[in-house]
Order: structure tokens, then sequence, then C-alpha cells
């Protein structure tokens, strides 16, 4: 079977050689399809998955996603698997060790980020005694809020939302950096606040199933 797709441009979805449609932007790279269909818009509670993310998706901005996932392990080598007290001390001699490694994406200004983000996040969970997980999961919007159906059209035509423009006002208010409107929906669309598989995809019946089964953390 061929890789390209024979399905219309403005569904959103590409038939893979496999035999499964998925969502277009997955592409034919295996490694984009295994984290198409295993990882993007699953829900998760852990707090070291999402803060990892959140960070993950400040560094993409201006680069593509598939740059970001291919260099992923090292950059959880060098931030220490996202460990946000680990992070949160990382010091100077740290930031120029990670600069000087062409492994990661190598941005002063959003490795500082990352070291921030981690010390907000320290912040944010003793000045509101719960997980950063529980303040995240407070700007799922509401169904109201959601396209019905999910296409094309819609993803295009938003890349960022009410839900995520909130997200992204709350967490600068908290001091975090390198969390914008359109990166706080990246992170909302990749973490399973909503579930933007285009209809048909063969990820979304299982995604929305996951959406339904989370226990949202309180």
């Amino acid at each position: 079977m061929s890789e390209t797709s024979d399905l219309p441009s403005e569904s959103g979805l590409r038939l893979g050689a496999d035999g499964e449609t998925r969502c277009a932007w997955a592409g034919a790279g295996e490694d984009y399809i295994r984290y198409h269909d295993g990882e993007w818009g699953r829900p998760t509670a852990d707090d070291t998955k999402l803060f990892e993310k959140l960070c993950l998706e400040g560094f993409q901005a201006g680069l593509s996603w598939i740059t970001i996932l291919r260099k992923r392990e090292r950059f959880r080598e060098r931030f220490e698997g996202f460990e946000i007290e680990r992070v949160a001390g990382f010091d100077e001699a740290r930031i120029e060790a990670i600069l000087a490694d062409p492994g990661v994406v190598r941005h002063r200004a959003k490795i500082a980020s990352t070291i921030n983000n981690a010390r907000r996040a320290l912040a944010l969970r003793e000045k509101t005694g719960s997980s950063l997980a529980s303040f995240l999961w407070r700007f799922e919007p509401p169904p109201e809020e959601r396209p019905e159906p999910m296409t094309l059209a819609w993803a295009r035509a938003n890349p960022e939302t009410p839900a995520s423009r909130r997200l992204s006002k709350a967490l600068r208010a908290e001091g975090f950096s390198f969390v914008g409107a359109t990166t706080a929906y990246a992170f909302m669309q990749s973490m399973g606040f909503v579930n933007d598989h285009m209809e048909g995809c063969c990820a979304r019946g299982a995604c929305e199933a996951a959406r339904r089964n989370f226990i949202r953390p309180r």
C-alpha cells in the first residue's frame, strides 16, 4: 500500500501504509506515528510528565514538533528526567553545559525558562498545597467551547482557544515563561485536556475513552 493518502486534503486525515487512517500531521515516519497513536491526546495527572511537556512545548516555539520529539531523550538526560525539584536546582554551570550539547535545542532563554518554570512549579505547589496537575486541569475547556465535529478547518482557525488563553494568563501570573496561548494550546492538545484527533482518525476513539475514564486531579 502506498504511504501517501488518497483521502481529501480538507479531511485532515491520512491513510497510512498499515491501512490505518490518522491525523495527517502524523505523516509516515514511525516515530511520529508512535507518538500520535500512543501519546498525543492521552490525559495524565503526573506532575513530571506535565512539566516535561510544558517545557518541551516552549522549546518547540519556532520549530517543528518532530525536531523536539527526535531530541526528547537527550532533553530528558540533560534535564534529569524533568524532575521538578532537580531542575529547580540547576545553576549557571548547568546552563552552560546544556548549551554545549548539540543533542538539544541550544537556546539560552528557553533553557533558563525551564529552570525558572521548575522553580515556579515548586512555588505553586507550596502556595496551593496541591499538585501542578490539579492547577493545570482547572483549565480544561467546557463542552460548549469545543467543536462538534472536530475538523481541519476548525483546527487551522484556532491555534489558540479561550481555554488556552486562560491557562496562559494564569501561568504567567505565577511567573512561568514561554507559556503563550498558542504554546498552552499545543500543551493541552498533547496532554489530553482536549481530544483534537480528527473525526475518522484511528486514535480518536481511544483518546475519548481515556478522557472519559480519567480521574481529574483535585
